[in-house]
């Protein structure tokens, strides 16, 4: 790469990675000398980007926090992506983002060429939010876990489980975990020696301790979208549901993927779906959404408890009872 200013620029995109890179290998990315990464890097100095060198057997640079913000390096796809995330954030369950993140895309949408500002208000138009009911998190919470995640760093905080006892946790953070307006935290528990998943909303003031630690794989190589999901189904549920429905597996609605449990053929007319909740409204809910005609196996109280609902549903559309 033998123009100075593209290199600059491509060696700025690496550095804003903020990883550690190695001298040798930043040097073979941008196919220049270690003599010349020298003499980029204090470039970058000069214009006021705070890189850290690191000298002797496996030295190398990264780029950290400075007094003050360096201008960023964006390409038009970065662009787009932090336009429409940042809109998405103003209306999210990230508590104490959402006044920051309107100022913030301000600013960005200020100095929008023309044909991206176009491109992304096309994209945020057609873009419809569906409201999330999950616990709102605190902001800095899930910037402070990430960046443990990040640098491999172990996490301290406080924690609630779910029965209410308390107790202070010491783990080595996998990755962060989204799903239906919930964060969770995938770690290796150094109290338990061994995996857990931590809902953010239950932690109390996480921090990292700055003792680092060498990475671990998930058992059976999965991701950690996977583990959540697998821990989940495997948590004791308040009421395990039976429902037989009257199509066969393969045929099922793809509303049911939603739920916790698993599916078993009957034949080639029926399955049984076997699931369980803490409360019976979730159960209730999600067996609205089955468009096939099923029978409520049990328990007793689901049994009664969608009947109910039943008899509601027909009284609102000006029916008799059931």
């Amino acid at each position: 790469m033998s123009d100075p200013s593209t290199r600059m620029l491509r060696l700025l995109s690496l550095l804003q990675t903020h990883r550690f890179w190695e001298g040798a290998e930043l040097a073979a990315e941008l196919d220049v000398s270690e003599r010349t990464l020298r003499r980029d890097v204090e470039r970058l100095r000069s214009l006021g980007y705070p890189v850290d060198a690191a000298r002797g057997t496996g030295g190398g640079y990264q780029l950290r926090a400075g007094q003050r913000l360096p201008p960023l390096l964006l390409d038009d796809e970065d662009a787009v992506a932090i336009a429409v995330g940042l809109r998405t954030a103003a209306g999210g369950t990230i508590s104490g983002i959402e006044e920051a993140s309107v100022r913030a895309l301000t600013k960005l949408e200020q100095v929008l060429p023309p044909a991206l500002h176009r491109r992304i208000s096309a994209l945020q138009e057609a873009i419809v939010p569906v409201p999330r009911y999950g616990m709102p998190v605190e902001s800095a919470a899930l910037v402070t876990i990430s960046q443990a995640c990040r640098d491999r760093e172990r996490l301290r905080f406080g924690y609630v489980r779910k029965d209410g006892d308390r107790a202070d946790r010491t783990v080595e953070p996998h990755r962060l975990v989204s799903d239906h307006g919930r964060w969770y935290l995938v770690a290796w528990c150094l109290r338990r020696e061994d995996w857990r998943m931590f809902r953010v909303d239950r932690m109390t003031s996480p921090s990292s301790t700055g003792t680092r630690f060498v990475g671990r794989t998930l058992p059976g190589g999965v991701d950690a979208a996977a583990y959540v999901r697998a821990s989940m189904q495997r948590q004791p549920m308040r009421w395990e549901a039976s429902i037989r429905v009257l199509t066969d597996a393969d045929s099922l609605p793809r509303e049911v993927t939603w739920w916790r449990g698993r599916v078993e053929p009957i034949d080639d007319a029926s399955c049984r779906i076997r699931t369980s909740a803490d409360n019976l409204e979730w159960l209730t809910v999600h067996l609205m959404f089955m468009d096939c005609d099923y029978v409520v196996e049990g328990p007793p109280e689901l049994v009664e408890h969608v009947r109910a609902a039943g008899k509601r549903m027909a009284r609102a559309c000006g029916s008799a009872p059931l």
